[in-house]
């Protein structure tokens, strides 16, 4: 019996590409830079299977391509806004993706964020480099408190919840919004619900949490930048479509906030003469919320398993909602 036929775009942790290359005939993208799309919609014609990341489009357009055999779409991430799910619904094709694996990493590196952004690490790292370190100063490269602040918190969802968790021990007045209140989640963690506009203006750290969706795109635009604290500090760990960057770049330059910290941006990469990269109180990270050995892993495990159980004709462990067929 012929094995299924299979594309892996990236260079995937080899534990992961060990379990598909033995189940599977496997045509993979050896490289750390995404596969040209040219060649992808070349490589996935007639395949039974498409493991992917975030950088791959998956559009009508690549399902064409792939035609009647394609049965599962596997998505190395947790997110899935690059995939068509509704398109690959109707033509039968199961989704998948990684949910839950990189909660608290990413919740980690949020806090690493915003720590290395209010205390001004990247311009202290590079005084001490370019030899400007000369004595003790009183007022030389002072940032901002995170001890007993009031953080404001957008989206209480499993990162938004866990970065709460690890504030706790920082005694921090918490404030949170979404859609809606969520008691049973934020009573434990002594979270406040409050409207968007409150939380902008009564926060001095604002963290992104929330999913990108018709209604969060470009949230955080100049509007809601001039309602923040002049000694605010905007991070975003969540998605750069959530924020206006033009927006974001004025009010850094203007004052009308303290300084921002991200890990992700919209486009990405961002350009690297883009006016956001000069400014010395905006720390720019390349989307490494995920960004351990354990977790990468894990997230490449959860994918293979998804890719192998739709080849197979089988429910996926760790669909996309609405992904089921």
């Amino acid at each position: 019996m012929d094995r299924p036929r299979v594309v892996v775009t990236r260079d995937i942790p080899a534990p992961a590409f060990r379990k598909i290359w033995a189940c599977c005939e496997t045509r993979y993208w050896d490289s750390q830079e995404p596969i040209p799309r040219d060649i992808f919609l070349e490589w996935v014609q007639g395949v039974d299977g498409i493991y992917c990341l975030l950088t791959e489009r998956i559009d009508p357009e690549v399902l064409d391509a792939a035609g009647p055999s394609l049965k599962v779409v596997s998505t190395m991430s947790v997110g899935y806004d690059h995939i068509d799910v509704e398109a690959c619904v109707r033509r039968g094709v199961q989704v998948g993706h990684t949910p839950g694996v990189l909660t608290e990493t990413t919740a980690e590196l949020a806090l690493a964020l915003l720590l290395a952004t209010a205390r001004r690490l990247p311009e202290a790292i590079h005084a001490v480099k370019a030899g400007e370190w000369t004595t003790w100063k009183p007022m030389w490269l002072t940032g901002w408190d995170l001890h007993g602040a009031t953080v404001g918190i957008v989206g209480l969802g499993r990162i938004g919840s866990a970065f709460a968790r690890l504030l706790q021990g920082f005694q921090c007045r918490l404030l949170y919004t979404g859609p809606r209140p969520k008691p049973s989640v934020a009573d434990p963690l002594g979270a406040t619900y409050a409207t968007f506009e409150a939380l902008l203006e009564q926060s001095d750290f604002v963290s992104v949490h929330c999913p990108l969706t018709p209604e969060t795109a470009r949230l955080f635009d100049a509007a809601a930048f001039r309602r923040m604290k002049e000694t605010a500090i905007f991070i975003n760990t969540a998605r750069g479509g959530v924020v206006d960057h033009q927006a974001l770049y004025q009010a850094l330059v203007a004052g009308q906030i303290a300084g921002a910290g991200l890990d992700v941006t919209d486009p990405e990469p961002l350009p690297s003469d883009h006016p956001l990269l000069g400014l010395p109180n905006c720390v720019v990270l390349p989307h490494i919320g995920s960004a351990t050995v354990a977790t990468r892993t894990r997230m490449a495990l959860m994918a293979a398993e998804n890719l192998l159980a739709g080849v197979a004709g089988h429910p996926l462990p760790h669909p996309v909602q609405g992904g089921t067929v």
